[in-house]
């Protein structure tokens, strides 16, 4: 069996053929940080955006680029206390954050030792990402396409020892909304 090609609406229905979807532009932000309390401040405002208690939140950047920095700010902002450490070789720590209501989980992901995206599934992370609470995940690429879509996706280049470029992509509705508080 073959294909016809495609000619057009067969019946006219009176009024013009309706428009192709256009596919909407992914917003997106940049900022400069030009030292560490410029990452503190842009966590605090991402900690007061009321959507990142359910969010999925994606790092990228180099080594050494300021991801788990940006992260202990962030958690910081959230009212967690004590040590927070980098999940590189436990892949993932929980965090009790009281300032993030109505689920006061948060879920830190660092996926660099992943060799096979396969691991994620592995490790039962389905059913974290399941549950409320916020996840935030490092090296992201490294699970490829099993973790679900991010909210947002924070990109981070190292410029030099202090300054940072920042670009943060809205994937969701809900991103677009932390996208705009920021």
């Amino acid at each position: 069996m073959t294909v016809a090609p495609h000619t057009g609406q067969i019946v006219e229905s009176g009024g013009p053929a309706p428009a192709e979807p256009i596919e909407p532009i992914e917003p997106a932000r940049h900022f400069t940080w030009r030292s560490e309390d410029d990452t503190a401040a842009f966590a605090g405002r991402l900690a007061a955006q009321p959507q990142l208690a359910n969010a999925f939140v994606t790092l990228h950047g180099d080594l050494g680029a300021g991801k788990t920095t940006l992260v202990r700010h962030l958690l910081r902002a959230l009212g967690v206390q004590g040590r927070i450490k980098s999940p590189t070789y436990a892949v993932v720590e929980p965090h009790d954050a009281p300032g993030l209501a109505p689920h006061p989980m948060v879920w830190h992901f660092d996926f660099y030792r992943f060799d096979d995206p396969r691991e994620w599934e592995d490790a039962g992370f389905r059913d974290i990402f399941a549950n409320p609470g916020l996840k935030l995940a490092e090296w992201p690429e490294k699970a490829a396409a099993l973790t679900p879509p991010a909210d947002l996706a924070i990109h981070i280049e190292a410029i030099d020892d202090t300054t940072r470029t920042i670009t943060v992509h809205a994937h969701t509705a809900d991103g677009r909304q932390m996208l705009q508080g920021l």
